[in-house]
């Protein structure tokens, strides 16, 4: 073979192997994207989540754990957001200081404050103006921090009500008037499902048909549905938990993923938490989902990894 020939066909020889190598690597690029979006698709979800600090409420009362630690121990569980219950720090709703604390821990931790669960601060359904008026003014001082914290939100409860249309308007009159004050500060009020007639589905649809304001909404539970306990707490009068999600979803503005006790496959006896979420989804919400483990069989700790791990499955399945 002359040498023009020989060259000319080792430079041929030579494209075909480079070409062939730039489509293998090619391909595998291609595969490796797949492969990564499949991944990302498993590990996404459609919502994030947050940790009550409810479900630590005995660590906190027997004086295991601070409040200002709250947020380390929220991360520490691969949450991204946490939500505050106002018993825990009640004499600090004013206290500068202690809030701006509570700020640069959380911020330390990468946590996003979400929203303060209020109680003790008077019956915003019941009739009587002066004390509807009092409790209603209670709750300022806790929209003001929830805004320096950072928060979007605050829950608070619709009690005191003793027939169900008065308790309608007064509850009206009280979120109206509430909301009304928080939107200077964007802050969301929101009802959460919590013993009494806000347990009942269609009493709370009844009271958010006359809601105006925009940043009032719902705060629906997955397990608050008991309407009446009786002198041992023990419930006498349930509201269907699935009729009732379905009812408060088109005006939810958070989510609390209540949870009790769990199988061998890491599901709550209770609840159907894949019927539940797919609720959720349905109804377009993409926000926190808070969990709440209010268990006692499990520690605190496992019933809040349970419950984390019970959502991301079922968040995984859904997504």
């Amino acid at each position: 073979m002359k040498r023009r020939q020989f060259v000319k066909r080792t430079t041929q020889a030579s494209v075909a192997v480079s070409m062939l190598g730039f489509a293998a690597c090619k391909s595998d690029k291609k595969n490796d994207k797949v492969e990564n979006e499949i991944i990302n698709d498993e590990t996404s979800l459609f919502f994030k989540m947050s940790l009550a600090e409810w479900s630590l409420h005995r660590t906190l009362f027997d004086k295991k754990m601070d409040h200002l630690d709250f947020a380390a121990k929220s991360r520490s569980f691969g949450f991204d957001g946490v939500e505050y219950v106002n018993g825990f720090f009640k004499d600090k709703a004013k206290d500068m200081s202690y809030l701006k604390e509570m700020k640069l821990r959380a911020n330390a931790e990468g946590q996003q404050n979400v929203l303060i669960m209020i109680d003790g601060e008077g019956a915003l359904a019941n009739v009587d103006i002066k004390k509807r008026m009092e409790a209603i003014e209670n709750h300022y001082k806790w929209v003001e921090a929830a805004h320096f914290l950072g928060c979007h939100a605050i829950r608070v409860n619709l009690a005191g009500g003793i027939d169900k249309k008065e308790a309608v308007k007064a509850s009206v009159d009280s979120l109206n008037k509430l909301s009304e004050f928080a939107k200077g500060s964007n802050i969301n009020i929101l009802v959460e499902n919590h013993g009494g007639f806000s347990s009942n589905g269609e009493w709370m649809q009844e009271v958010f048909s006359e809601v105006k304001n925009e940043n009032c909404g719902t705060l629906p539970d997955f397990g608050n549905f008991c309407i009446t306990k009786d002198k041992d707490r023990n419930c006498i009068e349930a509201y269907d938990r699935y009729k009732g999600m379905q009812e408060l979803l088109p005006f939810a503005k958070a989510v609390s993923a209540k949870s009790y006790d769990f199988n061998e496959a890491g599901d709550d006896t209770k609840i159907d938490y894949y019927k539940i979420m797919k609720m959720v989804k349905d109804s377009g919400y993409k926000g926190f989902v808070g969990v709440e483990y209010e268990g006692n069989i499990k520690s605190e700790e496992e019933g809040i990894q349970l419950t984390r791990d019970l959502l991301t499955r079922v968040g995984k399945q859904l997504s």
